[in-house]
């Protein structure tokens, strides 16, 4: 028999038994189920419905050895959509992946019957059904890792928009108070952040945190004349406070130059600093 002939059989042997190697594929993925819900095994059973009259589908056009040819778009965008909603839901690789390759059990019990009497088909039947479910469990690995991958990635995005909040202290005065490391990508979020808030507010003074920095070193500096280079072109001045002893030291070490840069030890001093240069006035009550 030729491959195609192999291919026509094994695709024959899906479609007259599917109810029964659904039932078998189900019945055994449930059992993995260790504190399933009901909405989730009832999602799983849709899963591997729609799965398997898919698979059956693709086996008819004989291509069981190219998981690309077109034969096997519906398979692919399939899975690809069970591996994405696993990935969001907190499952692992391996669970997603044992969803194909746990096909591998009905599947052989319904070649062994198919292939009775027949050693070299069934040997040469098993092993293009095991080679096929391989391709498509690897497949699926492969999206649930980009959508993860996307994942990690919004998140810090996230994290870092969440991590540089730009504050209104006062009428024309912002203030950006920033905690933990200063590298490229936070000091491009840093600098959009302030920027677009002085357009919003109109604001002429910015006064950037660093009590939070825990070092400053030369690339931290550069990073934040960065950022105040872009708010001067927008037409507001910054102060940057939270220079402790320490840092003070290092700037100093560095030869960072702020000269034209108002400093000062504390955010309280450094509002005092915005508040007359917005020519306001605090009066305490008596």
């Amino acid at each position: 028999m030729t491959t195609k002939d192999y291919a026509a059989r094994i695709s024959q042997l899906i479609q007259e038994h599917q109810a029964e190697i659904g039932a078998e594929w189900i019945a055994q993925l449930e059992a993995l189920i260790v504190r399933g819900t009901s909405s989730s095994k009832e999602q799983l059973r849709k899963h591997c419905e729609q799965f398997l009259a898919a698979f059956g589908v693709a086996t008819r056009a004989g291509e069981l050895d190219n998981i690309d040819h077109r034969s096997w778009d519906e398979v692919r965008d399939l899975l690809a959509e069970i591996s994405s909603t696993r990935a969001r839901s907190g499952s692992t690789p391996s669970e997603t992946a044992t969803f194909v390759f746990s096909l591998k059990q009905a599947m052989f019990a319904r070649l062994r019957a198919g292939f009775d009497g027949d050693a070299e088909g069934m040997a040469a039947a098993s092993w293009t059904i095991s080679t096929l479910l391989d391709k498509l469990g690897l497949y699926t690995i492969e999206v649930f890792q980009k959508t993860k991958d996307q994942i990690i990635v919004r998140q810090q995005q996230e994290l870092l928009e969440l991590s540089t909040p730009v504050v209104k202290l006062w009428n024309g005065i912002l203030a950006l108070p920033l905690i933990g490391t200063l590298d490229s990508a936070r000091t491009q979020v840093v600098m959009e952040n302030i920027l677009q808030k002085i357009v919003d507010t109109g604001a002429i003074i910015a006064i950037i945190d660093i009590t939070g920095v825990p070092t400053v070193d030369t690339l931290v500096a550069q990073h934040l004349m960065k950022t105040i280079a872009a708010a001067r072109l927008m037409g507001a001045d910054c102060i940057i406070s939270g220079i402790r002893p320490q840092i003070a030291q290092t700037i100093v070490h560095l030869g960072v130059n702020l000269e034209d840069v108002v400093t000062k030890a504390t955010l309280a001093d450094a509002f005092m600093v915005a508040l007359e240069r917005t020519g306001t006035t605090i009066v305490a009550k008596s």
